[in-house]
């Protein structure tokens, strides 16, 4: 579950430090306050978009750093090993954004991505936000849901990969029964260029060498020129510096026999004799070594320019000679292929059928899973002051006759009835704007309580609900909390006074700087919160006391 969550010039927050119990947790505060700010901060933790617009006017920076305890989540420490991340019993996700829109991720102290943060973060915390209802109205939100809620998203995506594999057969199969003759044309002119591109047999690494024995053989003459005229200053002759540093040594030998002082300089003197005589063997060496060979000088730039040619009648850099053989290669083997017509229609029909078996397999989960979350929802309704109500999850066959596609073998549709009739129709026909919010509320709660994830954030769901309706979500909300980590972010009284810990943000206004601050409420504290958010600005003896009763009741 998430433990700690610290934040750091974050939009209107200076700095918080928060330490997170488990249970149902509620969020309020006025409007204003701040109170989305924290969601979104843990979202950027989680590997959300980062945008510079959140780093705190006048600071360079934002930071926020969230820690998990992974003691229940074996799976999540896998996840880390796999990925070559440090494995502990928790879990630490830090982001980093700048003004400048530079964005920095770590995990457990590593450098990470954005995409890994969000990896992990799948694991660990499920954010439904206060517009989730309005991506319940589109097809690909209600497939994934129900996908998710069957624990079907890997068939799904196994399909998915299927039908592709399927779809690229056909194509290839098609191209191949109408374009025999291009085919064959194009075959002709590939083997023709790997002949080429295997007869000059460059290797990865050539060109730096050959570059390197074409400069030398090159500039031979002038090098033996160059040894022989150091030789000749340093050793050769009685003028010679080797010489010359000789006889400067017995000078100085004598001279330090006299005044002890010289030492220095005489050891300075025997380096510098060892250091010529160094160079002069080297010298010697190379001097003995180069020669001028100009028929290896021919061979070598007479390839130099044959390899020159082949990179740019590929169009290709020199070094991706390589590559680009592989790449013709494989096309060769691609039109080899689709030349044998009988063997690629029969890859197509082993594919096709492969792809049967997954959507039917994906059919069957679905149509349990459809029946079994109909069933929970329409429950969830009920008790949501939506008694009439009916949810059903339709699966209608794709249109137009399709024998399938990457989705699987039929729509989602999420339905309701006995709203406005008892007929079902689609969600966004049927549901009014607080119906639909009570509606994705059940949604959330009961694909909540199947999924694996041990922290639940709800960002204000409840808008539109009120009354007797507000103290069943709390209810909801609080039973939840006995087997996950829920934090509730809402305006609700009945909610909040359900939450088994209670957090208040205000927003503070000094010398024009506005700040946000999150205060753990009890006691009299979280009397006063509640009498505030049941009776407005003025709070009576009366509203008090309601609230007390309301904390007492619930």
């Amino acid at each position: 579950m998430l433990q700690r969550l610290s934040v750091r010039d974050f939009v209107i927050v200076d700095h918080l430090e928060l330490e997170f119990s488990a249970g149902f947790g509620a969020l309020t505060g006025e409007t204003g306050a701040g109170k989305s700010i924290l969601i979104d901060a843990l979202a950027l933790a989680l590997g959300e978009r980062a945008d510079p617009g959140v780093v705190r006017g006048g600071k360079e920076k934002t930071e926020v750093s969230a820690t998990f305890d992974l003691a229940r989540l074996p799976e999540v420490r896998a996840w880390l090993a796999a990925q070559d991340f440090a494995e502990d019993e928790e879990l630490l996700l830090r982001r980093v954004v700048e003004t400048g829109g530079r964005s920095r991720a770590y995990i457990n102290g590593s450098p990470a991505s954005a995409q890994q943060l969000r990896g992990v973060g799948e694991f660990l915390v499920d954010i439904h936000g206060q517009h989730a209802h309005q991506s319940l109205l589109r097809a690909e939100a209600q497939r994934a849901l129900l996908d998710s809620h069957g624990q079907l998203t890997a068939l799904a995506q196994e399909v998915a990969a299927a039908w592709r594999a399927y779809q690229q057969l056909s194509k290839t199969l098609a191209a191949a029964k109408a374009g025999s003759a291009a085919s064959l044309q194009e075959r002709d002119m590939l083997s023709w260029q790997i002949r080429e591109l295997e007869e000059i047999d460059f290797r990865a690494g050539e060109w730096p060498e050959l570059e390197v024995e074409q400069r030398r053989l090159a500039h031979a003459a002038s090098l033996i020129e160059g040894a022989q005229h150091i030789l000749a200053a340093l050793a050769e002759g009685e003028g010679a510096c080797e010489n010359l540093l000789a006889a400067a040594h017995a000078r100085l030998d004598d001279m330090a026999a006299v005044d002890a002082t010289l030492v220095g300089g005489l050891d300075l003197l025997v380096s510098a004799q060892a250091e010529i005589s160094e160079i002069i063997s080297l010298m010697r060496r190379y001097a003995g070594r180069v020669e001028l060979e100009p028929e290896r000088l021919r061979e070598v730039e007479a390839r130099q320019e044959a390899i020159l040619h082949l990179a740019r009648k590929h169009r290709v850099e020199i070094t991706a000679l390589p590559e680009c053989l592989a790449r013709l290669r494989q096309r060769f083997a691609e039109l080899e292929r689709v030349a044998d017509v009988g063997t690629l229609s029969a890859e197509t029909q082993v594919a096709r059928e492969a792809y049967r078996v997954l959507a039917a397999r994906l059919s069957a989960g679905r149509a349990q899973t459809a029946s079994a979350l109909g069933a929970a929802v329409s429950e969830k309704m009920r008790q949501l002051a939506l008694a009439s109500g009916r949810f059903t999850v339709a699966l209608p066959p794709l249109r137009d006759g399709a024998e399938g596609s990457a989705n699987g073998a039929e729509q989602v549709e999420f339905r309701v009835s006995g709203l406005a009739d008892d007929e079902a129709r689609p969600l966004s026909r049927v549901a009014s704007g607080g119906e639909l919010s009570r509606i994705s509320l059940a949604l959330q709660v009961v694909a909540s309580q199947t999924a694996a994830v041990p922290t639940l954030i709800f960002d204000e769901v409840d808008v539109g609900i009120g009354g007797g309706v507000a103290e069943i979500v709390g209810r909801l909300l609080c039973q939840l909390g006995k087997t996950r980590q829920v934090l509730c972010v809402t305006h609700l009284p009945q909610v909040a006074a359900r939450a088994d810990w209670h957090w208040q943000v205000s927003k503070t206004a000094a010398a024009g700087i506005v700040e946000s601050r999150i205060n753990a409420l009890s006691g009299d504290a979280r009397v006063e919160e509640i009498a505030r958010m049941l009776g407005g600005v003025d709070i009576t003896a009366t509203t008090r006391q309601h609230a007390r009763e309301l904390l007492q009741t619930l």
